[in-house]
């Protein structure tokens, strides 16, 4: 798609979850943007004016377009701009290790193009070490070299969809440069859009901060996702452990069990971390252990709704089995690794007839074949034999479910909340009693 060859203050590449809001916050400062994407349909939709994200509505789309962004698929804007960010997919591969196809191929396309005095900054999260093995001598290959005719940076993403207190602007940036000139560079860049930047000593640094940051969430949730699993056999209130421990004013952050653990971040990027560290001939065993707890969830998940069943005298091959929600979270269209796909493969694995209700994903298949979706929500949940709620969307409150659902079984904890805005932290909740409820 052509595009206008003015230069611009700015490429993104890849204009998914993160390069998006990230074109959006230095629009809104004044910058002129140019985002790369290889998908037409993402394209032609930004131009058009449409958003993709959950984060961005049309509006702000229509800001960044009065500022002069642009969407192409063109590389040589690469070849006109003060500044490219990549902010690529880094899945993982096949077999488990990190699939870096899109930053190399993001890298050879900047090569093509590379002049002299452009900044250069890798956001996409992977491996410490990624910066300068891997993506400096891709650009080094166009004849200019690293700190000293062009900066190279990096600096990890710290998106989290559907948050509305922080976004790009106000979460501290981290910046590690290929050298200090490098790291001054970057951090000058974000400082236009950002309020807080973080200078790290270097790339592989802040390769680390990001692995560091979800290797923590990643371990912490397995603790509690294994606690849930014992405390359960056990007769003790985890829900009620976790709100008791989270009145400790010090030394203690709550986490909470669920189904499974979705997103990019924490089912993917700790992999990373424990790839690089195999490299070295060590295991790594805190994230092989949390990602084994995590996985096997959406089992523990399908043994407690067989559990429910038997106790009511059904048997869940000839049950009716709700699920509510099937994105990774709440309140997002986003389904990236999302937990309610594995539990619905093994209820119908089991030969229950599922069925799904989500306002926000209009279309939902599991291993090829698409699940039926329900409209009328208070009519499925009376119809159900079991109801499993997957996602607390603020649609779930605890009143709707208890009042309409047969069976339920609540992995979210949205039944041991004080009210519709409230948190588990800090406060003592109160068990449900309704026979037919269980809160994993």
């Amino acid at each position: 798609m052509g595009v206008s060859t003015a230069p611009s203050d700015l490429v993104v590449i890849g204009l998914g979850y993160v390069g998006l809001p990230l074109a959006h916050e230095a629009s809104k400062v004044g910058l002129k943007v140019t985002g790369l994407d290889v998908s037409p349909r993402v394209i032609e939709g930004l131009n058009a004016g449409r958003s993709h994200v959950d984060d961005l509505s049309e509006a702000d789309i229509a800001v960044m377009r009065a500022a002069g962004f642009q969407a192409t698929s063109d590389p040589t804007v690469l070849g006109s701009t003060q500044t490219i960010v990549i902010c690529v997919p880094t899945p993982l591969s096949a077999e488990g290790g990190p699939d870096l196809g899109a930053v190399t191929a993001a890298a050879e396309a900047i090569r093509a193009e590379l002049k002299p005095g452009t900044l250069v900054v890798l956001e996409s999260t992977t491996y410490p070490g990624t910066t300068d093995e891997i993506v400096r001598p891709i650009l080094e290959q166009s004849g200019l070299v690293a700190g000293e005719d062009f900066s190279l940076a990096f600096s990890p993403e710290r998106i989290d969809p559907g948050n509305p207190v922080y976004g790009v602007a106000n979460t501290p940036k981290v910046v590690g440069g290929h050298t200090e000139s490098c790291g001054a560079a970057a951090g000058a860049f974000y400082g236009k859009f950002v309020q807080t930047v973080v200078q790290a000593h270097g790339t592989r640094e802040a390769e680390m901060a990001k692995l560091l940051e979800n290797t923590y969430r990643h371990v912490n949730i397995a603790l509690v996702n294994e606690m849930a699993i014992f405390c359960q056999e056990l007769g003790v209130d985890l829900w009620d452990a976790i709100a008791c421990a989270g009145t400790k004013p010090f030394g203690f952050q709550a986490f909470y069990p669920g189904p499974g653990v979705g997103g990019h971040c924490i089912p993917i990027d700790p992999n990373y971390l424990s790839y690089k560290v195999k490299t070295l001939g060590y295991p790594f065993r805190f994230v092989e252990l949390a990602q084994e707890i995590n996985a096997r969830m959406p089992s523990y998940v399908l043994q407690r709704a067989q559990e429910m069943l038997n106790d009511a005298g059904l048997a869940l091959s000839r049950s009716t089995v709700l699920l509510l929600g099937v994105t990774y979270k709440a309140d997002i269209a986003d389904q990236r690794e999302s937990p309610a796909r594995p539990v619905a493969a093994k209820l119908a694995g089991k030969g229950a007839t599922v069925s799904y209700h989500d306002p926000r994903v209009a279309e939902w298949t599991v291993n090829g074949a698409a699940v039926p979706r329900t409209e009328d929500l208070e009519r499925a949940l009376a119809e159900a034999d079991l109801t499993i709620l997957l996602t607390d969307h603020s649609e779930y409150s605890a009143e709707l479910l208890t009042r309409n659902a047969k069976l339920l079984l609540d992995t979210r904890g949205v039944l041991r909340r004080l009210g519709p805005d409230a948190q588990l932290d800090h406060r003592i909740t109160t068990p449900i009693a309704r026979e037919g409820i269980q809160v994993l």
